[in-house]
């Protein structure tokens, strides 16, 4: 039994150790590509800002903003997207709105107003749902006027330069799919939660896309603040809503017939974090089984493609990074029952090993993140948030291996879009807890004493990382709960 359970532990720490050296080829790749590729870049857009003169040259171009109940949020990214500077004669906008609730309205009256303007603005409904979000702009693409599509969420505010920045590598480029811009945040100062998840994105976009993109891997569309070519949507299949990060799975059908995407590190487009962290578990929870959903159907073709190695590499990587929750569980519970079946007397070399792994592995995304916090020039105070993303992180862990395990064993479940608060809360809307927090609680407590067990063996390596652990699960199941009680 004791070799049984060693030989798991450290099968978990090796498959972390895997996905934490990674994270160091990413920031290696992206120092060697960064300047020069984003340099060119730039070059380029700034000298096609001549073709935006002429509006009889320009490409028509649709913004679809898919919406479902967002009253807090409905008006601000409509008027952001209808003050976009871009001829309104060759500018159309589709408001894909699914709603059911008091968001009607407030669309009906801003598009109104906006059409009195001059604006091409169409509203669109849907008797049923069907499809979510990949329904909604599948439906809109049916009728739309534009050779180029672009999408913004909701809580989004794009700046008025954005097609300036974005249509230029798009009519430079034919095999262009799409081009995705980086994340902005409207609300990092809101509370600590937000604080970590701005640090989480900013490594996302500003190393992983970068690199990606830079280096010709395969990379995703983010589902919001891109701008996709219709002819690559169509000549991959279009929208398709079996899995539930629909914006994965159309980038990588395109790349694998052959089309190309590319990102704009330095055009930002600012959006809302989840407030609550309900909210923000279901956001990870849908990305999570997502991915997964999606590395089962179509991971065999980056197998079969023509892709070279290391690009299928870091697309196994990409596309199943959320299994590192699963493993980050299993390894919380593993680690009780490991010292006491080995009688406290751990062989020193498989500890040594071990904690050496780990480290590696919790340094990995640490050291990409804090790259992404030079690079964008954030402040050395962000770096007092690090602890706290690294304990909102793990808290997660116990939400997204269900998630995974959903994805595997094709469970069906809905998309839950992410609640936004808004500049003025009109309309609270909540995520409902379900009895998971309570599990988080008692898997945070189950760590504590796993800590004080390691304490008294005096294996003092170990204390850290159950600490950050037990601090991760006790921190998501205490606020989830009582957000649930509010």
């Amino acid at each position: 039994m004791s070799t049984i359970l060693l030989s798991a532990y450290v099968l978990c720490v090796m498959a972390l150790f895997a996905y934490g050296v990674n994270c160091y080829f990413m920031v290696w790749r992206f120092w060697k590509t960064y300047r020069k590729a984003s340099g060119e870049l730039r070059r380029r857009i700034n000298d096609a800002q001549s073709i935006f003169a002429d509006a009889r040259v320009l490409p028509h171009v649709t913004t679809q903003i898919p919406l479902y109940n967002e009253a807090n949020v409905a008006e601000r990214v409509i008027r952001a997207v209808a003050a976009i500077d871009y001829p309104a004669v060759k500018h159309e906008i589709q408001i894909l709105d699914d709603s059911t609730d008091e968001t009607r309205q407030i669309v009906d009256q801003v598009a109104a107003s906006l059409r009195q303007e001059g604006k091409d603005i169409s509203v669109f409904r849907r008797e049923k749902r069907q499809g979510y979000k990949a329904g909604a702009l599948a439906e809109g693409m049916k009728v739309c006027k534009g050779e180029f599509i672009a999408i913004f969420d909701s809580d989004f505010v794009p700046n008025a330069d954005y097609l300036r920045q974005m249509m230029p590598p798009l009519l430079a480029d034919e095999k262009l799919a799409f081009v995705q811009a980086r994340w902005g945040h409207l609300n990092t100062k809101h509370s600590i939660l937000t604080q970590a998840q701005s640090i989480g994105i900013d490594g996302h976009f500003m190393i992983e896309q970068s690199t990606r993109a830079f280096n010709g891997f395969f990379m995703n569309f983010n589902g919001t603040a891109g701008v996709w070519r219709k002819h690559a949507i169509e000549d991959a299949g279009g929208w398709q809503a079996d899995t539930l990060t629909e914006d994965m799975d159309l980038s990588y059908r395109c790349q694998l017939i052959g089309w190309r995407a590319s990102f704009l590190v330095d055009v930002v487009v600012p959006a809302e974090l989840p407030e609550t962290y309900t909210a923000f578990k279901s956001q990870q929870f849908r990305w999570a089984k997502g991915s997964i959903q999606t590395a089962m159907k179509l991971y065999p073709r980056v197998l079969r493609s023509k892709a070279s190695v290391m690009a299928k590499i870091q697309a196994f990587l990409h596309l199943t990074h959320y299994c590192i929750h699963p493993i980050m569980a299993l390894l919380s519970i593993l680690t009780l029952p490991v010292l006491l079946t080995l009688d406290v007397n751990v062989p020193w070399q498989v500890m040594v090993f071990c904690m050496f792994c780990i480290l590696i592995a919790i340094c990995g995304p640490s050291t990409l993140y804090l790259t992404s916090q030079v690079v964008t020039k954030a402040g050395f105070k962000r770096l007092l948030f690090f602890p706290v993303l690294m304990c909102v992180g793990v808290g997660i862990a116990l939400s997204n291996t269900r998630a995974v395990f959903e994805a595997v064993t094709k469970v069906k479940s809905g998309f839950v879009r992410t609640p936004k608060r808004g500049d003025h809360e009109k309309t609270r809307y909540r995520v409902n807890a379900p009895v998971l927090p309570i599990f988080e609680i008692l898997l945070g407590l189950y760590c504590m004493v796993s800590l004080f067990y390691y304490i008294e063996a005096k294996q003092y390596m170990v204390g850290p990382f159950l600490l950050i652990y037990a601090c991760g699960f006790l921190l998501i199941g205490i606020r989830s709960l009582r957000e649930s009680y509010r």
